[in-house]
C-alpha cells in the first residue's frame, strides 16, 4: 500500500481526466490520496472530490503567495471547511520568500492565523517553506506543541535535524529523481522512515523521464522505489513504513 499525502487535482490540470488520473492511482497501488488546499476556493474543491471518491481526503489552507488577499472573513468560512467531514489537515500553510507573490508581514500573519486554526480544530499543519526556513523554525518553536509535516522537503541536514527536534515529520516529492539532485538524495538516506512520508505535489515535480509533463499521483510508486534504491531496502518496507506514518499522522481511517 501506497499513500499519496499531498497533491492538487482540484487544479485546471486535471479537467479534462481527472477520475482517470484517480483511478490510474488506485490501479498502482496508492490506497488513500489527500488532496491539499492552497485557497479558499482549492480547498472547497478540495473537501468535493473527498466526497465524492471514498479514498480522497482533504487538507484546507491558504498558500503563503495568497496573503496579500487574506482577510478576516476568509479565516471564518476556512474554519467551517476545517471542521467537515474527511478534513484531516490545514494546509498548505507557511511561508515563501522565493517568489514573495504576498509580503512577508502578511505571510507570517496568514501563517499565524492558520497555525491558531489548526490548534482550534486539532488538526496536524501541511507546511510549505521556501527560503524562508529560519523564520519558519523560529514561529514553530513559539506554537508548540503541533504536529506537522514539512512538504517538498529541500533543507539540508541542519534543517532536517532542527525538523525532527520539533517532532516534525517530512515528505519528498519526485524531485529527488532529477540527474542534480544528488544534495537531497544525501538527506533522503539519513532521514529516519518513522518521519517519513511520500509526496508528488502534483501536477508539480514530474520524476526525471517525466520532465516538462503534468505530474500525476500514480508517480508516488516511483518515488517509493526511488527512496528504497536510496536507503538500500525493499520497496515494501518503503510503502509499509510511509503508509503507517500517514495513517497515524493524518488520522485516516
Amino acid at each position: 500500500m501506497l499513500i499519496e499525502t499531498h497533491c492538487h487535482l482540484d487544479f485546471a490540470e486535471y479537467d479534462l481526466d481527472r477520475d482517470a488520473v484517480i483511478k490510474q492511482a488506485k490501479a498502482q497501488g496508492v490506497e488513500y490520496l489527500i488532496n491539499i488546499g492552497s485557497s479558499l476556493e482549492g480547498s472547497i474543491r478540495s473537501i468535493e472530490l473527498a466526497q465524492a471518491y471514498p479514498y480522497v481526503y482533504a487538507a484546507v489552507g491558504i498558500h503563503p503567495h495568497e496573503a496579500d488577499g487574506f482577510s478576516q472573513a476568509n479565516l471564518e468560512v476556512l474554519e467551517g471547511l476545517a471542521r467537515q467531514e474527511k478534513v484531516v489537515a490545514v494546509g498548505e500553510i507557511g511561508l515563501d520568500y522565493f517568489k514573495n507573490y504576498s509580503s512577508a508581514e502578511n505571510q507570517r500573519r496568514l501563517f499565524l492565523s492558520l497555525i491558531d486554526l489548526a490548534k482550534k480544530t486539532s488538526l496536524p499543519l501541511v507546511i510549505h517553506t521556501r527560503q524562508a526556513q529560519e523564520e519558519t523554525l523560529s514561529i514553530l518553536k513559539q506554537v508548540m506543541p503541533i504536529r506537522g509535516v514539512v512538504h517538498c522537503f529541500s533543507g539540508d541536514e541542519s534543517f532536517l535535524k532542527q525538523c525532527l527536534d520539533l517532532g516534525l515529520f517530512i515528505s519528498f516529492t519526485c524531485n529527488i529523481t532529477y540527474k542534480k539532485a544528488q544534495g537531497l538524495r544525501d538527506i533522503v538516506k539519513i532521514a529516519p522512515l518513522d518521519r517519513l512520508m511520500l509526496e508528488t505535489d502534483a501536477p508539480f515535480l514530474s520524476p526525471e523521464g517525466l520532465r516538462g509533463r503534468r505530474n500525476e499521483p500514480a508517480h508516488v510508486k516511483l518515488l517509493a522505489q526511488e527512496i528504497a534504491r536510496i536507503k538500500g531496502v525493499e520497496l515494501e518496507e518503503i510503502a509499509e513504513a510511509t503508509s503507517a506514518n500517514a495513517i497515524t499522522f493524518f488520522n485516516l481511517k
